[in-house]
């Protein structure tokens, strides 16, 4: 490999390290329920984060998806409709819920 080779693999490598989710809750999980309501689930604010909070959580908002960011993570744009997102905080309580 050359320099110019050596660089583009080094900045591929840091691409996908950026990628990947720092302190991720539970495996994201699907339901198959409908579209998302966050309405229902915002008395779980608060709550510690975990795989029952994730299964009731969509379970309430009746979401297919579900999507758990960490503090200060990096995550895409695209709105889904059938997709709820749990925010959590470093303790590792819920902060935020929503749908897209």
């Amino acid at each position: 490999m050359n320099g110019t080779q050596h660089l583009a693999a080094a900045a591929a490598a840091i691409a996908l390290v950026a990628c990947a989710p720092m302190g991720a809750g539970p495996e994201p999980a699907t339901n198959p329920e409908g579209p998302c309501d966050a309405a229902p689930v915002q008395g779980l604010i608060g709550r510690a984060v975990d795989s029952a909070v994730g299964a009731e959580a969509m379970r309430l908002a009746g979401a297919r998806a579900l999507r758990w960011i960490g503090p200060n993570q990096a995550v895409t744009m695209d709105f889904r409709p059938d997709r709820l997102n749990v925010e959590y905080d470093e303790s590792r309580r819920v902060t935020a819920i929503r749908c897209g």
